[in-house]
This record gives C-alpha cells, sequence and structure tokens, in this order.
C-alpha cells in the first residue's frame, strides 16, 4: 500500500480525492495548508505527495521546495487547467508531474503509479562516462566520486538517455518512456527535468557534456 500525502486546502476537493485515491488502495494522509503539510511529511515521510499550488500561507511552489530539499520523495502537483506560470513554475521548483484540475482520480492514481515505477532500475549494471557513474542496480549516480542526489524522475531520464550514448530521443519519445504519456503530453516536463538534471551532473549546465540539445530534435546523451 503505497502512503500518500495529500495537501490540499478546498476540503469538498480534499475529502473526495482522500476518498476515491483510498478506493484505488493507497493509504492517505491529509493536510489543508502548506505548513500542516510539511509538519506532517517531517512526522512520517510519506511514499508521495500529491500538491495543491495555490494554499493559503506557505504556497504549494515553497512547499515542493522544502520537500525537495529534505529527500526524493516524488511530488505531483495540482494546477488549474492551463496555467502555464502553474505548471513551469511547479516543475522549476522539483515537481516530478502534474494533474489539470479538478483531478480525475483514474488519472491521478495512473500518474501516481507511474512515478513510483521510475524507481525501478534496468538491473544492466554499471555505467562509466567520464567523471559520471552510474550503477543501474543500486540507482546510485556519482560524480568524481561524490554521490549525486537524484529525484525518482531526474533518475529515470537519465537512465533513459544515459542507455545509448549518442542516440537522439525526441520529447515525446522521454515523455513516453520517463513519463509514461502514451498521448502528446507537455514538453515542458522534459526540458525542465533537463535543466534540474544538468544542474547536478554538469560542470557547466550552460554548455551540457552529458545531456546535449540536439535542436529540433530533443536531447542526447554524450557521447562522453
Amino acid at each position: 500500500m503505497v502512503a500518500i500525502l495529500l495537501i490540499e486546502d478546498d476540503p469538498l476537493v480534499r475529502r473526495g480525492l482522500e476518498l476515491a485515491l483510498s478506493r484505488h488502495g493507497h493509504a492517505v494522509r491529509t493536510a489543508e495548508t502548506g505548513e500542516a503539510g510539511l509538519d506532517a511529511f517531517a512526522a512520517s515521510t510519506p511514499d508521495l505527495v500529491v500538491l495543491d499550488l495555490m494554499l493559503p500561507g506557505i504556497d504549494g511552489f515553497e512547499v515542493c521546495r522544502r520537500i525537495r530539499r529534505a529527500g526524493d520523495v516524488p511530488v505531483i502537483m495540482l494546477t488549474a487547467r492551463g496555467d502555464d506560470f502553474d505548471v513551469v513554475g511547479g516543475l522549476a521548483a522539483g515537481a516530478d508531474d502534474y494533474v489539470i484540475k479538478p483531478a480525475q482520480p483514474t488519472v491521478l492514481d495512473a500518474r501516481i503509479r507511474a512515478v513510483l515505477r521510475r524507481t525501478q532500475g534496468s538491473g544492466e549494471g554499471v555505467r562509466m562516462h567520464g567523471d559520471l557513474r552510474i550503477d543501474t542496480a543500486s540507482l546510485t549516480v556519482s560524480l568524481r566520486g561524490e554521490p549525486v542526489p537524484l529525484t525518482p524522475t531526474e533518475l529515470r531520464l537519465l537512465l533513459t538517455v544515459s542507455r545509448g550514448p549518442g542516440r537522439v530521443f525526441s520529447r515525446q519519445q522521454l515523455l513516453e518512456e520517463v513519463w509514461e504519456h502514451d498521448y502528446l503530453g507537455d514538453s515542458r516536463l522534459v526540458d525542465n527535468c533537463v535543466q534540474r538534471l544538468r544542474a547536478k551532473i554538469e560542470t557547466d549546465p550552460a554548455n551540457p557534456v552529458y545531456v546535449q540539445t540536439v535542436r529540433g530534435f530533443g536531447y542526447r546523451f554524450g557521447p562522453v
């Protein structure tokens, strides 16, 4: 049973999602403010956080940043329909995925399961690329011998692109493989995750060596 922390200020939405996710087999705790959500997170670390961005007090963006600083627990944000500012800001804050409100429980459950599957590795062994070491069995990454903390989505993206150095992946291919979106998804998920990954593994993120942009197509890994 997956332990989910739902942070949502609207009591009707909160209660509805709590009941629906419970029926999907999840153990759901709820919080109505950002402050209460952070307290609940500190008291008992969940497997995943579902986070409304528009919260009173500490807003969802800051809550997401604090959760991200505390570790790699996946975050799915709930955002208003078509609000680019929310989507881009939430992804930049470290969210792994997003669902547009009003959130359909079946869609949210599918996203939750997809995000959690990203923690699974390929089991191939160790990949060495320059100073970067990727252990696909232990799901650990190190750079010049120092561990690199990655979120499940960042790790899954790195595992995907690094399995074929020099191969170009389109944004749609990455959406399908990393986010398991089998439709024409939002490329901002890919671009924001690449930016966060570069900030962690590249010496100069503005001139990346590992995850390179192929203009007009997508991204490729090295070769290094």
